[in-house]
């Protein structure tokens, strides 16, 4: 995650702006200085920053060197990069070429410098967060919005699914058509939950072929069970025909002995605060984990809901229930 300082690369020592310092002071974002490209790469790699704030106004051809420097390498290339110039500079569009985010001239006015980083920090923040191939939120979000609905104290429900005998799709046919079976998860999950839920309706992607989706607790079943059955109308078809009619294939174990392969399932563990007292998103990442866990245990596609409780009051040690009694699945 980014570190909360901002690099200033700055090759003639010359003060930020004065708009610019302000800025920083007032978001509470402390400057370390880097007088090198070298020392700019080298603290970059070591710990991502908040941003990068560039000074090009009296050494613009190094600027834009280390600005295209920066976005070059697959790491720091997320770093958002703000070039200062001059009013007049020519370098303001080539600023751009070279890669920078946010070019801020001299004379413009505090609001807009305002107005301008704080935007920047709030599209770095959406691209970061995402992930890459699905375009939803990731963990960062996700916790964040767990902990929005504990901090509401409404009844939420928090989804984990995950596909079964996924690992063995990979081997048998390729990464990328396991990266387009991840992409369709994706689609049913986001389509169905904001069919059924709208706008309280949140998926995110944890990474592979791990989700989450948090939405209220009377839309469990409804939702839940919409997921399981497009999931199981769409997945043979990512098959050969061959392995679709049989329903199965042969795959290797890890001793290189053959077994039967099934198509894959998805198995989606429930929790919920019905029954239960929340006061960090790490406690329902623990349950949804163990209940993920116990639906994979199941036969096909399936969903789970923990239905135990903290207490008679609802506070207290959790009290071991035999998954038997404890747990419904569909």
């Amino acid at each position: 995650m980014s570190q909360t300082i901002a690099l200033l690369f700055a090759p003639d020592g010359q003060p930020l702006p004065d708009t610019i310092k302000r800025w920083l002071d007032s978001r509470h974002l402390p400057t370390r200085s880097a007088s090198t490209a070298d020392d700019v790469m080298s603290s970059a790699l070591r710990s991502r920053p908040r941003l990068v704030l560039v000074d090009a106004r009296n050494h613009p051809v190094a600027a834009l060197k280390m600005c295209r420097r920066l976005k070059l390498d697959s790491f720091t290339g997320i770093v958002p990069v703000v070039l200062a110039t001059r009013a007049e500079d020519a370098a303001f569009a080539a600023a751009f070429d070279a890669g920078a985010d946010e070019v801020l001239r001299d004379g413009i006015s505090e609001h807009e410098v305002s107005l301008r980083l704080d935007a920047l920090l709030r599209r770095s923040d959406r691209d970061t967060f995402v992930h890459p191939s699905t375009r939803l939120p990731g963990t960062i979000e996700i916790e964040q919005e767990i902990m929005r609905r504990i901090d509401a104290r409404a009844p939420f429900a928090v989804c984990y699914a995950d596909l079964d005998h996924f690992k063995e799709f990979n081997d048998r046919y390729s990464y990328y058509d396991g990266d387009r079976v991840i992409r369709i998860l994706s689609k049913i999950l986001h389509d169905v939950t904001k069919g059924t839920c709208g706008e309280a309706g949140f998926v995110g992607h944890i990474g592979g072929d791990d989700f989450i989706c948090v939405i209220p607790v009377e839309l469990v079943t409804e939702t839940c069970a919409e997921i399981v059955s497009v999931f199981d109308t769409l997945v043979p078809y990512q098959y050969s025909e061959q392995d679709r009619r049989a329903g199965y294939y042969f795959g290797k174990d890890r001793r290189g002995q053959l077994h039967k392969v099934p198509l894959m399932t998805l198995s989606i563990g429930v929790v919920t605060n019905e029954r239960r007292q929340f006061t960090h998103a790490g406690q329902v990442s623990e349950l949804a984990t163990e209940m993920k866990s116990y639906a994979k245990t199941l036969y096909g596609s399936v969903f789970s809901v923990d239905r135990r409780g903290d207490g008679p009051a609802g506070e207290g040690p959790i009290t071991p229930v035999s998954p038997a009694r404890a747990m419904e699945g569909r």
